[in-house]
């Protein structure tokens, strides 16, 4: 791997706030919004990150995976994770809200990226997912991608984001769950 392709890698964080974020802290390309019973979910998709927000009886939990988590405020800042790597990290608020995450990152070389961004711009076509789309200096391909499921009581969302110049694969998996 090159250093490139390490220092891009290392500059992914995941935080989480128990407080809603701010829309103009991100340049948000898409939006999905559950409401569902007692509880409320909302996602933004950006270039190369995103941000949930999750709702019930007046908690909230926010979710930002991104580049730049040094902007944020720390307003209800809870942790901040590397995205490098396989991280898990769970925790249940106020008895109220449960919260799982999995991230998993790997890098790729070019012909492998390549294949793996088609089938996930496939996968965000016919899955009616939340996609940004968008090309490098060198346009070269680049996508970030969110997959809602909706269940009685929980809300799961899938998350991807697909960088070209790193061959950066971010995945993460996280669960808001009505306890």
């Amino acid at each position: 791997m090159s250093l490139t392709k390490t220092s891009s890698l290392q500059t992914y964080h995941l935080g989480l706030f128990r407080s809603a974020i701010h829309p103009e802290f991100f340049q948000i390309e898409g939006r999905c919004r559950v409401a569902r019973g007692d509880y409320e979910f909302e996602a933004w998709i950006f270039k190369g990150g995103h941000s949930f927000r999750f709702e019930h009886q007046g908690l909230c939990l926010s979710e930002v995976v991104s580049e730049e988590l040094g902007q944020l405020p720390e307003r209800g800042h809870i942790i901040t994770l590397p995205c490098a790597g396989e991280k898990d990290h769970e925790a249940e608020f106020s008895d109220r809200i449960g919260y799982m995450t999995s991230v998993q990152t790997e890098t790729l070389t070019d012909h492998l990226y390549l294949g793996t961004y088609n089938e996930m711009l496939e996968h965000g076509r016919m899955g009616d997912c939340l996609m940004s789309m968008w090309t490098d200096d060198l346009s070269r391909p680049n996508l970030s991608l969110i997959d809602v499921q909706r269940y009685g009581n929980e809300i799961h969302a899938q998350a991807y984001h697909l960088r070209s110049d790193c061959g950066l694969i971010l995945r993460t998996q996280t669960i808001f769950q009505v306890i």
